[in-house]
Formats: structure tokens, C-alpha cells, sequence
């Protein structure tokens, strides 16, 4: 059942199947608390509703082979946690996806995964944090040719500050819950991220790859305009 305000009424959600016509992608489906049914369902009516990519985020594996069984066609990203259909073809917009620690990788990744089904051209550069910055250092090239950067750093959360020094494209920065006591599950690095000395860093949520990912499209969806 359709709603006239561009969502159908499942009733037990109501999918925006208008926001494609809005903001360029459809609705990303949040996983965790979702039965596989309800996933199915809601999916589905994203997928008959929309043209472009559909994607459920945060799926364990179990959860994401139920899924496909129902909707064939997905392509799944274990580490990412992230099941998706319809990937859309590339917009020639670089994002480099710099993530501080190996430990930070599951977050990186979900950045990366949505930034590819939704047709951004993402490179990830893995471990790269200050702790050692020679191992950032050795990749200026490919941070300066980037239209954007996502930084994903937890524990002192300095690595978007670093970069943001270096090049002159938006940065946007992910706060991760890794590290020690005093780290706050991502509340330390989050307000290091926000009180960055590197003018103009944008900071996401705690953990949210998805999000960083959401922000670059948005940066590429007004270049396009132009």
C-alpha cells in the first residue's frame, strides 16, 4: 500500500520510497532489530519503488544469508557488514578511505562498501595512523588526488587533524569506539575530531562508516549540479 506522501505502508514500517526522487539514492535499511523478514519486505519495496542501489547496513552473516535467499541478486561484504543490490556506475568522484589502525578496519570498511554500491570510486589505505607517519606520508600522492577523504581513527583520534594539514579536498572524519579506558568508546577521539586544529574537518558519528560515506555523496552530488 502506497502512501501519498512517496511512502508505502507495510505496516509494521513505512519505506520512503521517494527519497531516491529527493536526494539522489534511495533509503538505506539500518539491519540490527530487523527480523530477516521484515528486511526482506522492506528491500523489496525499495527495490520495486527505485532505480539505484539498495543497501541494509550492520548485517551479521546469518542475518545477511537469509536475507539473499529471499532477494537474490546482493552482493555481501562480510566485513563490512553491508548487503547490497543494484550497485550504481561510477561518478568518477575519488574517495580515499584512510583508516588509523587495523582495528578500525570493520568501520573503514562499511565506508568503503557504501561508497562503491552507491558509484564513488573509494580507495582504502589501511593502517596508516601517526603513530607511525611515515606510513602516511609514503601515500601524499594519493591523498592529494582525492575530491575526498574519510578519516577513521579512534583512540586519540589525531589522524583527520594530520591530514586535514596536508590536502585541500573535504575531509571528513569517523570517530571509532577502539581503544583503551580513557578513549570513552569514540567519545575521546570524537572530540578531538571536533576540536581539530586543521579548519574545515567534518566529523560523522561514532562508528558510523556509513555515515562518512552519505556525507561524500552529498559533496559529490553538488559538484554534479555544476
Amino acid at each position: 500500500m502506497s502512501g501519498g506522501g512517496g511512502f508505502t505502508d507495510l505496516g509494521f514500517a513505512r519505506p520512503d520510497v521517494g527519497r531516491e526522487s529527493r536526494q539522489g539514492l534511495p533509503e538505506v535499511v539500518y539491519g540490527p532489530g530487523k527480523a530477516p523478514g521484515q528486511i526482506v519486505a522492506i528491500v523489496g519495496s525499495l527495490l520495486e519503488a527505485n532505480t539505484g542501489p539498495v543497501l541494509a547496513t550492520r548485517l551479521a552473516p546469518q542475518k545477511a544469508d537469509e536475507v539473499s535467499a529471499q532477494l537474490p541478486g546482493g552482493s555481501y561484504d562480510e566485513v563490512a557488514r553491508v548487503l547490497s543490490w543494484r550497485h550504481a556506475r561510477s561518478r568518477g568522484f575519488r574517495v580515499v578511505v584512510a583508516s588509523a589502525g587495523t582495528s578500525d578496519g570493520p568501520v573503514a570498511a562499511e565506508a568503503v562498501a557504501v561508497a562503491t554500491a552507491i558509484g564513488l570510486s573509494a580507495r582504502l589505505l589501511a593502517d596508516v595512523g601517526v603513530a607511525g607517519i611515515h606510513r602516511l606520508l609514503a601515500e601524499t600522492d594519493d591523498l592529494a588526488a582525492a575530491d575526498a577523504l574519510i578519516c577513521v581513527a579512534g583512540m586519540d583520534g589525531a589522524l583527520p587533524s594530520v591530514v586535514g594539514g596536508l590536502v585541500d579536498c573535504p575531509v571528513i572524519a569517523v570517530p571509532t569506539s577502539v581503544g583503551y579506558g580513557a578513549a570513552l568508546d569514540g567519545i575521546t577521539p570524537m572530540l578531538a575530531m571536533l576540536t581539530s586544529c586543521a579548519a574545515g574537518v567534518v566529523v560523522v558519528n561514532i562508528d558510523s562508516g556509513f555515515g562518512a560515506a552519505m556525507a561524500a555523496h552529498r559533496i559529490a552530488t553538488v559538484r554534479e549540479r555544476r
